[in-house]
């Protein structure tokens, strides 16, 4: 039960969804322009730089929000399952975020949300997902490659901090972790599958590209 009240709650935190808000206010639908969906990438490339930063914060601090909510909730009544609950939550803004049921289904791709997820689980993954995706960003100017990093090293670095004894789970509540962030990568790649195609083409768009 705890696990679908924090999918919920995540769903929900989910529906706030920045991009397509931001361009309410300024009477232009995100969706319309670009790539088609309301994440960050799509808010910097129509709307600028401005935008592409209020649309990221928002995002990620909603992840965050509801990360620290879930864990605030269960840490001391089940301080041995509360880490996993937080990545059902997180999971939850992901696919709130993703899949809005009042925007017939059509969001962002999560990046950001899941990032607002990693920061609230783990600082070393934390900073080593940033300087991968800082490092390949400015090497290839291609935001996609970063965005697949990201969630790929939380994968990897999970599981290995995991097999060595260095996360807060243990026994089943571990395992089940691995499964949960799986399904976050394995998303991820889903929503970028147009972007892989393009990078097996060699036609990905670069930062800076308007196109």
């Amino acid at each position: 039960m705890e696990r679908i009240i924090c999918l919920a709650a995540g769903y929900a935190f989910g529906l706030i969804q920045t991009g397509y808000l931001y361009g309410k206010v300024i009477h232009k639908d995100i969706r319309q322009y670009g790539s088609g969906n309301s994440g960050t990438t799509n808010a910097l490339r129509v709307l600028g730089k401005k935008a592409g930063a209020i649309v990221f914060l928002g995002d990620f601090l909603k992840a965050v929000i509801l990360c620290l909510l879930v864990r605030y909730l269960y840490g001391r009544t089940m301080p041995e399952m509360a880490p996993l609950l937080v990545l059902y939550g997180g999971f939850g803004v992901v696919l709130g975020h993703n899949y809005p049921f009042y925007l017939k289904f059509k969001g962002g791709k999560g990046i950001a949300a899941t990032s607002g997820v990693i920061i609230t689980m783990d600082w070393r993954i934390t900073l080593v997902c940033l300087a991968a995706f800082i490092i390949s960003v400015a090497a290839t100017r291609i935001v996609s490659i970063g965005s697949l990093l990201v969630v790929t090293i939380f994968l990897g670095m999970w599981l290995g901090l995991g097999l060595a004894g260095l996360l807060p789970l243990s026994g089943d509540y571990l395992t089940e972790s691995y499964v949960v962030i799986f399904v976050f990568a394995a998303l991820a790649y889903w929503k970028h599958r147009a972007n892989i195609g393009r990078l097996i083409n060699g036609t990905e768009n670069k930062f800076g590209s308007k196109k």
